[in-house]
């Protein structure tokens, strides 16, 4: 929980505090000292930070997650050739893109005498350097801190929806769950004892991921943490091996999908690649920030590898009967049971380090409005109606792979395609950027608003198609009983 003088903005009365915080500040909290502007590059007076290894840790683990499990998904709608090509466009676009925002950076904390900034801080000062914006630049770091808090909960929805998948696919195959991995002919765990809906599921969740923000301080989670992230490492690695050796052979694969089903994609890509709001945390926490763009580009080269190996090779071993989550294909047997529970182990610890970042930004302000003796339980009261609103969002909402296409169309385009491209133009405007530059930047500012929009109309629209499709089964079952 913040300190009421921690929080820049809270005297004015505006709706989210002008600080960006990020998952990272949970676990890896700035170094105590003084600094200077980034320009410099140095820490002084024996002032620690993160080393090349941590930092790239820590990439590595704001970038893999959930989405990555979706992908094989997202190849099958934009087919097995386009899906991979298209994944490693995407991959440079938002690499390029965090680049930009490193970039704005630097040069916005050098001309503000600043020593870092945050995403929002730096869309903010960003309007101050033009004239006709100036008066209006609080509300660009409002925007993206609305944004910021739209993807975060989207997260945390997707995780209720994960989690509740998983696990009710262990609980139903549990009586014919065996030690041998044999491949049935669609390569999917069989469903033997129906149990509840999905949703019930995500209403026993509900408690568990309640207490886990009441947690003080997410420091004590660093151990917890630390498990989280090996067993899901293991996880993967099971699940690439698995995948390779059970390719099928001749692979008779549509090499491109069809055209409706792309925005779906592009929802899925860039939701697995919105990895952006922890760049400006990461490299303002290193000990050498002058090595973060070799961080960020060995970082982001790894993960890029992994979606798109991982996305063709689940597609080419489960075709087109690949679920949501590649988790859903594994065999009906201990060891890929174990590899679930373990995934969904890992996602539960996730959640609190998701949730701290709409948890930072709103409450703060809530609380500057209430007595100080109130501000204990209006905390915990706030916390607990954030969590409920992510499990309402995931209930009304139970299809894994329609809730991440959205998110990430909606909400992650915006933070990882538009808005970077439109800072440099704000930051670099008096400094003479070339045609060709604001060119590139109008093209990948288009191509984001294009998926924004025609990837959030499918998503909804196939949401709306599945929920009336399910309506339709109740009720014919309903009526023959």
């Amino acid at each position: 929980m913040m300190a009421s003088s921690d929080v820049d903005g809270r005297a004015d009365g505006s709706l989210f505090s002008d600080q960006t915080p990020s998952e990272l500040d949970a676990l890896c909290p700035s170094p105590p000292g003084p600094s200077r502007p980034q320009r410099n590059y140095e820490r002084i007076g024996g002032r620690t930070g993160t080393s090349f290894c941590q930092t790239l840790i820590h990439l590595l683990k704001g970038n893999i997650g959930t989405g990555l499990l979706g992908l094989p998904l997202a190849v099958k709608n934009a087919g097995l050739v386009l899906g991979p090509i298209s994944l490693l466009v995407m991959g440079v676009i938002a690499v390029h893109c965090m680049k930009l925002l490193v970039k704005c950076s630097h040069h916005l904390s050098a001309k503000m005498n600043r020593p870092s900034m945050s995403y929002g801080e730096v869309m903010q000062y960003g309007m101050e350097n033009v004239s006709w914006l100036r008066r209006h630049s609080r509300w660009g770091s409002r925007t993206v801190n609305l944004f910021l808090i739209i993807t975060q909960m989207g997260f945390c929805c997707v995780y209720f929806v994960f989690l509740s998948d998983n696990v009710k696919q262990v609980v139903e195959a549990a009586n014919a769950t065996t030690f041998s991995c044999q491949v049935n002919h669609t390569n999917q765990t069989d469903v033997l004892i129906p149990s509840f809906d999905s949703r019930v599921y995500m209403l026993f969740f509900l408690p568990f991921f309640i207490l886990l923000v009441f947690t003080p301080n997410l420091k004590y989670l660093a151990p917890l943490s630390l498990i989280a992230n090996l067993v899901m490492t293991a996880s993967l690695v099971l699940i690439y091996i698995y995948s390779l050796m059970n390719i099928p052979y001749p692979i008779d694969l549509p090499k491109v999908g069809r055209f409706k089903d792309y925005p779906l994609f592009f929802g899925t890509a860039i939701f697995a690649f919105e990895g952006i709001g922890v760049v400006l945390p990461l490299e303002n926490k290193m000990q050498k920030p002058q090595k973060f763009t070799e961080v960020l580009y060995v970082g982001m080269g790894i993960v890029t590898f992994l979606y798109i190996s991982l996305g063709t090779i689940g597609y080419m071993c489960f075709g087109e009967h690949i679920g949501g989550s590649i988790t859903l294909n594994l065999p009906n047997c201990w060891t890929y049971q174990a590899v679930k529970l373990l995934y969904c182990f890992g996602i539960l610890i996730t959640f609190a380090l998701q949730f701290y970042v709409p948890a930072e930004i709103i409450i703060p302000s809530v609380l500057a409005r209430v007595p100080e003796r109130w501000e204990k339980p209006v905390d915990l009261l706030l916390r607990t109606f954030l969590v409920c609103i992510t499990c309402a969002l995931a209930i009304l909402i139970p299809e894994l792979d329609l809730v991440i296409s959205l998110v990430g169309s909606f909400s992650s385009s915006f933070l990882a395609l538009i808005f970077p491209p439109i800072l440099e133009v704000l930051a670099f405007h008096t400094e003479g950027l070339s045609p060709l530059v604001i060119i590139k930047n109008l093209i990948i500012s288009v191509v984001g608003m294009l998926g924004f929009f025609l990837g959030t109309y499918i998503a909804i629209v196939e949401i709306i198609a599945r929920n009336n499709v399910k309506h339709e089964e109740t009720f014919y079952t309903y009526m023959v009983q």
